[in-house]
């Protein structure tokens, strides 16, 4: 595919969440740098929050769409809205970032009936005139990438290479002063160790089970005198409320707290994060803070990028496993061997290994995730 020099009002559409658009942050930064071009990001109210927060970005256009999983009701009209707005925007290329298991063409069909003259995806079928430059999609059938190796592939198919691959996000002084006033409020003692557990998922699938949270967290304070807080959105607060009380003492309900802006600052103070694979790792990523995930085995793509810390999967139960062929192909292929649930005292060993200075950098697809 020929470089092009005049890419410089250029649209990514990634409607999907929080952790979906950070892990395409690098890609959208090798499109800004390459062509010093101005980036508007047209997402999801659900990433949104994060949008602001990543540099490389200039402007953002919400659109929860119907083909992606959230909880807003798009009418069809607004989408007729969206096309005009884009079309008056007179944007020089639209880049589609999907994972392996999306079809990319609903998003297309957007920039093409916005007239966006060039137009660049994975696709997994011939969309003849829809895409002007199109990758056939062989994940996840001949390999599996990291997703953000995945999408640097896409853009440096039009030449775009960016200075750098890692994870980055602004942050302020003033959102962790803001934290702190509100962490004032419980009696947390920063000075002493801490430790945040997140276990709230957007996804059934991936939660670890509560009576587990409850035996890591009581764990930790009594061996390691860890102070637990249980952090999580607002949707998740009736569940951080239930494992503080269950915890006991020195635990503490955090979810809903929490502007964006000051739930990345304190991750960035926290000595470890303990985590399911949701958006949370990859902020923990972003700003460079250990991270042990309990990673349920459904996208082997996702771990967190560059980041240092532990993998823990375990098996989705069989109830609660996706009806996407694409994702079955990938679980009946690489995740027939079933992986117990982790246990709370793999986690506490995984939590003495890094307190110890023995963490290592995540692969970018650990060999635990592929049988």
């Amino acid at each position: 595919m020929k470089l092009q020099a005049n890419y410089k009002n250029i649209l990514c559409i990634r409607p999907d969440n929080l952790g979906d658009l950070l892990m395409s942050s690098p890609s959208i930064r090798a499109l800004k740098e390459t062509f010093h071009a101005r980036i508007t990001v047209l997402t999801s109210s659900m990433a949104a929050g994060i949008a602001k927060l990543i540099p490389e970005i200039d402007e953002v256009i919400i659109c929860d769409f119907p083909w992606v999983k959230n909880a807003a009701n798009t009418s069809s009209d607004h989408f007729l809205d969206i096309i005009t707005d884009l079309n008056k925007k007179n944007f020089d290329l639209a880049v589609m970032f999907t994972v392996y298991s999306q079809n990319p063409l609903p998003a297309t069909m957007l920039a093409y009936l916005a007239e966006i003259p060039v137009r660049l995806a994975y696709c997994r079928e011939n969309p003849y005139d829809l895409l002007t430059h199109w990758l056939p999609d062989q994940e996840p059938y001949k390999l599996i990438k990291h997703q953000v190796r995945r999408d640097l592939d896409l853009v440096a198919s039009i030449g775009a290479k960016p200075s750098h691959e890692n994870l980055t996000l602004f942050q302020t002084d003033e959102a962790w002063n803001t934290a702190q006033i509100k962490l004032n409020t419980f009696p947390i003692n920063l000075q002493k160790p801490w430790i945040i557990l997140h276990a709230g998922v957007s996804e059934q699938k991936r939660a670890y089970p509560f009576e587990l949270w409850v035996q890591t967290a009581q764990k930790l304070m009594k061996e390691n005198d860890y102070q637990i807080l249980f952090t999580g959105g607002i949707k998740e607060k009736m569940l951080t409320d239930q494992l503080a009380e269950a915890a006991g003492d020195q635990s503490f309900s955090l979810a809903g707290l929490f502007s964006i802006e000051e739930f990345v600052a304190l991750i960035s103070k926290a000595p470890l994060v303990i985590s399911v694979n949701t958006g949370t790792i990859h902020l923990a990523a972003a700003v460079k803070t250990p991270i042990i995930v309990l990673y349920a085995l459904s996208n082997p793509q996702h771990a967190p990028w560059k980041a240092y810390g532990k993998i823990l999967p375990f098996t989705v139960p069989s109830d609660l496993q996706s009806k996407n062929e694409v994702i079955r192909y990938v679980n009946t292929t690489f995740f027939s061997k079933k992986i117990k649930t982790v246990l709370p005292a793999e986690i506490f060993q995984a939590v003495q290994t890094i307190r110890n200075g023995k963490t290592t950098m995540i692969p970018e697809i650990p060999k635990s995730f592929i049988n």
